[in-house]
């Protein structure tokens, strides 16, 4: 099963914390690479099991633009069993919606990212939680019933009793799907440098922890399970795109800073709009980086992705998938993740079937992660 990403960098204002390639919108830029990506989107002629379009803000597009996207789209979304696109508040109209709604996109994810107007304004978002819970509604009433909302934890003045709020008032909102991130401060962003200048001071670890461990209690008692570390959905509403990811499953990657993973050959685009589009527009490769993965290293980054999601390794699964043992392949790994209690042995009867991380193991994922490579 194949995905499709298309990257779109404009924003009406960076956050703070994002490390994500965007850029502030103008039209007259966004135009010539609306008109790049459309014609990339010609030249595939592979079916998508899944297509998401993230950003940045796709929702930033003028009306014009945006429709022009999906037109583009239209044929290869015909057969796509999930549509998916990302919104801000602010940018989420009721025509637009309607745009989307009747242009194929069946699922939404809104970058809410807080339910207090005090974080919020913190952490320098344009939208107000009136404006953030209109625009649930808003796409519930035009046709939207698989919405996705972001949540960020562990901001530098939150209590655990703030975060207790914020879930419990998210779990009454008409969504299917609410992810929740841990806040970090990425090198590079104007949140990493206030906090090396010491503006603000970094929750410690042990408090964000203890966030965390309440979000993996509180939202499955209300219907959200956990299905990967940081996303939670109710029962058939998990995200068919990211599970894409966490199999390892090959993706195409359109725009300025987006990877693809295809034929064993990983690939990341350069991250430049301008110099994007020239390139595109002369029949000129956008490639930045490519990689040729071996069979061993691909294997090695299946289990280091797929130890993520609650299910975790099945020992059978990863045999076919990559023609490796998984015992034999992490045997260091495993005897090592085990003993510290990072990973536990699922089985059947006396036999020892697959492999997932603990509660603990998610708490240090990256570690786990790490080892696994």
């Amino acid at each position: 099963m194949t995905s499709l990403y298309i990257h779109i960098p404009f924003c009406v204002k960076k956050c703070i914390y994002c490390d994500f390639y965007s850029i502030g919108y103008e039209k007259a830029l966004a135009r010539a690479y609306i008109k790049a990506i459309s014609k990339q989107i010609k030249l595939l002629d592979t079916n998508f099991h899944t297509i998401y379009i993230g950003g940045g803000t796709p929702t930033s597009l003028d009306g014009p633009l945006l429709c022009e996207l999906l037109k583009a789209l239209r044929g290869i979304s015909k057969k796509c069993n999930e549509f998916t696109i990302e919104a801000n508040p602010e940018s989420l109209s009721q025509e637009k919606i309607k745009l989307l709604r009747g242009s194929g996109v069946n699922r939404i994810s809104i970058g809410v990212q807080s339910l207090n107007n005090n974080k919020l304004n913190a952490l320098g978002r344009v939208h107000n939680l009136g404006r953030a819970v209109e625009s649930i509604y808003l796409a519930i009433k035009n046709g939207f019933s698989n919405i996705n909302i972001d949540l960020i934890f562990g901001v530098w003045d939150e209590t655990a009793a703030n975060w207790q709020n914020e879930l419990m008032a998210a779990v009454k909102l008409p969504v299917k799907h609410i992810s929740c991130y841990s806040l970090t401060y990425e090198r590079h962003t104007q949140l990493f440098k206030k906090a090396k200048s010491k503006v603000i001071t970094p929750l410690p670890d042990s408090a964000a922890a203890r966030m965390y461990k309440i979000t993996m209690k509180y939202l499955p008692k209300n219907n959200f399970l956990q299905y990967e570390i940081s996303n939670f959905a109710k029962r058939g509403f998990e995200c068919k795109h990211n599970l894409n990811y966490w199999e390892n499953n090959p993706y195409i990657g359109l725009g300025a800073s987006a990877a693809s993973y295809m034929n064993g050959v990983r690939e990341k685009n350069i991250s430049n709009v301008k110099e994007y589009v020239e390139r595109i527009r002369k029949d000129k490769s956008v490639v930045f980086s490519a990689e040729k993965l071996s069979v061993k290293k691909s294997a090695l980054e299946t289990a280091a992705i797929k130890i993520r999601t609650k299910e975790g390794i099945d020992f059978n699964w990863f045999k076919k998938k990559t023609g490796f043992d998984f015992k034999i392949l992490e045997e260091d790994a495993l005897n090592l993740l085990t003993k510290e209690k990072l990973l536990k042995y699922n089985t059947k009867g006396n036999q020892r079937t697959g492999v997932r991380a603990t509660e603990k193991g998610f708490l240090f994922c990256d570690y786990v992660c790490a080892r696994l490579l």
